[in-house]
């Protein structure tokens, strides 16, 4: 069974929170010092977590993203690889990280069956990559890179891109992904929940990415085949391959199919959506596997969100998504809520 939505969209991803904690604040997504943070009561046990992953890959997910927060922060986030990898239909597990912890856990999570890691790194240079991140831990994640690299894990590095504090280091960026082996994906500042401090003048678009990469490395060649990826695919002419996140300026809204599942069991349909739907709720009230499958594919099955769309639309009115007295009274607007 493939669920879809009323734009004939099947449902085929699932981004996981696992938790809503992080090591660090990023500036685009916990500006912030101090969060209002779920209950530690509501958040899905690992059985809990299987058994819905479960039913999604029933109605067709065949792609599972751990995110968070931080994921590695998750207790026995291990174990929780480990029951996903046993899943039937279960084609691609991946992570999203900053790595810091990655030395500790990588080699136990690849034994569990972690299929690959992408990493969040925003600069190379110390200081900028401490003011960006709001803490001073880039040689921790470099380690986590690299023993990503070691483990044989195939790896992304992902660069939120921000006029006048780090577009100036793409060329770098691009050169320290191809000598890790890493493909380096470039995202565009997106107005979610987290991003308080959001504004037009801070995006750097998709163009004025490619071009400053075509000034420091020459021809730059696009590679077809993108479908449901979120990421646009280039070359180099020595055959460098890297991504373009174009959420902001150009947003892929017709081919998404990604569903977001939070750490309380709240499923989101867009990273842009205002509510979600308890899953939790049912789920604890035991409500077998079929009926939690009916209720995931009649909320799927009612689908119309185009979020990056629609914001788009909002032209010289765009403003964050959410601000910081929204975010405290409904934490599920966060990013690091809902996961990225």
């Amino acid at each position: 069974m493939t669920a879809r939505d009323r734009h004939q969209r099947p449902l085929r991803s699932l981004r996981i929170s696992v938790t809503d904690r992080c090591n660090l604040r990023c500036g685009y997504c916990m500006p912030e010092e101090d969060y209002v943070w779920l209950p530690r009561s509501d958040i899905l046990d690992l059985e809990e977590v299987a058994r819905l992953a479960r039913v999604f890959a029933g109605l067709g997910v065949r792609r599972f993203r751990l995110t968070g927060g931080e994921p590695l922060l998750r207790r026995n986030l291990v174990e929780l690889v480990r029951l996903l990898r046993a899943i039937e239909g279960v084609e691609d597990l991946a992570l999203t990280t900053n790595a810091i912890l990655l030395p500790r856990f990588g080699e136990d999570l690849r034994a569990a069956g972690l299929d690959r890691i992408t990493v969040s790194l925003d600069s190379l240079d110390p200081e900028r990559f401490a003011r960006l991140s709001g803490r001073p831990r880039l040689d921790e994640t470099l380690a986590g890179i690299e023993a990503a690299r070691e483990l044989g894990f195939p790896v992304k590095l992902n660069t939120v891109v921000l006029a006048g504090q780090n577009e100036d280091e793409l060329p770098a960026l691009l050169d320290f992904a191809r000598a890790q082996g890493a493909e380096l994906r470039l995202i565009e500042y997106m107005d979610v929940g987290g991003a308080t401090r959001w504004s037009s003048d801070a995006v750097v678009s998709r163009a004025d990415v490619l071009r400053r990469l075509e000034a420091s490395h020459g021809a730059i060649r696009e590679l077809g085949g993108r479908g449901s990826a979120p990421a646009e695919r280039f070359a180099l002419s020595d055959g460098t391959v890297f991504g373009v996140i174009a959420s902001t300026t150009q947003p892929f809204c017709g081919a998404c199919d990604r569903a977001r599942l939070t750490a309380d069991g709240r499923l989101f349909l867009c990273l842009y959506a205002r509510e979600g739907h308890d899953l939790r709720a049912p789920l604890r009230a035991g409500e077998g596997d079929a009926q939690l499958s009916q209720r995931v594919a009649t909320i799927w099955g009612e689908r119309l969100d185009r979020g990056a769309e629609e914001r788009r639309a909002l032209a010289t009115r765009r403003r964050p998504l959410a601000l910081a007295g929204e975010l405290r009274a409904d934490p599920h607007l966060e990013m690091h809520t809902r996961g990225g």
